[in-house]
């Protein structure tokens, strides 16, 4: 992925973006050898052979990865009690990265990690309204008209809970499934927008985030992110 000079350098540690604008003007960076001295230049840190001053800059791969995280595993990179945490499910080489956001204990779905701060900002902060698609299904019979209840919004504590989009998939005397979008990512916002409306909470499944679904990816299961799903993520918000 082609990124700009100025930001690998700041990235790697080697000096602020406004100072590595200054190394690259003064022609102190060559790429591959070649000096550039264009504010505008971009260079692939995977592949291109980057340095300052001769030095070579050492890049901080970006990692980026989707899992699916199963029930009873927790969203933390360590936990003091010892229960089973979403860093136990990934091979060492990964140790660097975090989650973003969180999914509750007992909730399941697609979850991503990076050790990217930007990405991550930009995946949970509301400003970014990034939507959420979760599948929950719930005990009893969920009436039509909390569908209306959950767009427009409900108060819980004293904070208000509200669905971007909300369909009713089934529903019987026993139980009731549907389909919530949420684009704040308040803390167990679905389970308590469920408790405002009486429903207790059977299963909770993300679906998706953005434009990345959880499709067949297995409960456990982690592949990491494409390259053109990373520009897509990030240009939505």
């Amino acid at each position: 992925m082609l990124i700009r000079l100025q930001k690998i350098l700041a990235d790697a540690g080697i000096a602020s973006r406004r100072a590595a604008e200054q190394f690259i003007t003064a022609g102190r960076v060559t790429v591959n050898g070649k000096a550039v001295s264009q504010l505008g230049a971009k260079a692939d840190p995977e592949r291109d052979r980057i340095a300052v001053d001769g030095d070579p800059v050492k890049i901080k791969r970006k990692i980026y990865l989707a899992l699916h995280k199963p029930k009873g595993v927790l969203c933390t990179r360590k936990d003091p009690e010892g229960r089973p945490s979403i860093m136990d499910l990934l091979p060492a080489e990964w140790s660097n990265v975090y989650p973003v956001g969180r999914l509750d204990r007992e909730s399941e779905g697609l979850i991503f990690l990076t050790n990217d701060g930007d990405f991550c900002l930009r995946q949970t902060h509301p400003r970014y309204q990034v939507r959420k698609t979760y599948v929950v299904t719930v005990a009893g019979r969920f009436h039509p008209d909390g569908l209306g209840r959950l767009r427009q919004g409900v108060e819980h504590e004293g904070e208000r809970l509200k669905a971007a989009f909300a369909r009713l998939i089934s529903s019987s005397n026993s139980v009731s499934v549907l389909e919530i979008v949420i684009t704040e990512g308040k803390n167990h916002e679905v389970r308590r927008m469920m408790e405002v409306l009486g429903h207790e909470v059977l299963r909770l499944v993300r679906l998706q985030i953005g434009s990345i679904k959880l499709a067949s990816l297995k409960p456990g299961r982690w592949r990491t992110l494409t390259a053109p799903e990373i520009k897509t993520l990030l240009a939505t918000v």
